[in-house]
């Protein structure tokens, strides 16, 4: 995958990690909005290469009672409104065959979801729509097996294909961050480090996943210094109250630092 070629994209030539983030759902224009503006703000004084992320719905829940969207193609419009009002390119998962021609009229990149990776017929739709496709990385997969779902892309002849790592289960209700995973996948496709999902805690009792957001900066500074391509955050101005994973959600206010922390540490890296 070449970064320029992601439309909108900027600062590609920064020898920066690049940024995927944004809330985990949308869940209206003025949120969407109101989030995208300062995380534009914050990369292009750092120079870090940045696609806005929001999901246009959400499947995986927990509970039926779990909030899924505000409606596909509301969603989808505000996404595009994010990319014409900030210049920059979007980022939204699918969970269906069908998803795949609809959500690419609206956006650059299709994510396909951990729990559906290997789904083919899924892969291939998202490929053969000629946007860039992110695969994360299922959570029962190895490293090394995720060489066979980016086949699945470029098989399509669509090279712009990367890779997502947020976590692997360890037990019933945490994820553990395998690093050694890192230079695997970057053998075969740019690398992404799912900072806020691998730190989730799924399977309580109360149907609600937990997370651990206090050790956010610990697995992300653990990724740059591991050369890591890319990095996605799910972020929010009120976690708390956020209609969905608020639990490992990073608060907006803190994104500025954590990124002028990490931009510093990838320039030590790159030093070397």
């Amino acid at each position: 995958m070449k970064l320029e070629n992601i439309p909108q994209i900027h600062h590609a030539n920064s020898d920066n990690f690049f940024l995927l983030a944004g809330p985990c759902a949308i869940e209206g224009e003025e949120m969407a909005l109101r989030i995208a503006e300062k995380v534009v703000e914050i990369t292009d004084k750092l120079k870090i290469p940045y696609v806005f992320k929001g999901s246009f719905k959400k499947a995986n829940r927990s509970r039926i009672d779990s909030f899924t969207g505000i409606g596909d193609e509301k969603a989808l419009k505000i996404l595009r409104k994010v990319s014409e009002t900030f210049k920059v390119p979007t980022i939204t998962d699918i969970h269906e065959i069908n998803d795949a021609k609809l959500a690419a009229e609206y956006v650059d990149i299709l994510q396909i979801p951990a729990f559906l990776v290997r789904q083919t017929d899924l892969v291939v739709a998202a490929a053969e729509t000629g946007k860039t496709v992110n695969l994360k990385k299922g959570q029962f997969m190895s490293p090394e097996s995720m060489k066979h779902a980016v086949t699945k892309v470029t098989d399509c002849d669509n090279e712009q294909v990367m890779v997502t790592d947020r976590g692997t289960m360890f037990g019933y209700k945490d994820m553990i961050v395998d690093f050694r995973g890192i230079p695997t996948m970057r053998e075969f496709a740019p690398t992404v480090l799912d900072v806020t999902h691998s730190l989730q805690q799924p399977n309580q009792s109360s149907g609600v996943t937990g997370g651990r957001p206090d050790m956010i900066e610990t697995i992300a500074r653990a990724g740059v210094v591991n050369n890591v391509d890319g990095l996605f955050i799910e972020t929010h101005f009120d976690p708390a109250n956020a209609k969905s994973d608020g639990a490992n959600m990073l608060d907006l206010k803190y994104l500025e630092q954590l990124m002028t922390n990490l931009v510093a540490i990838r320039q030590t890296i790159n030093s070397f």
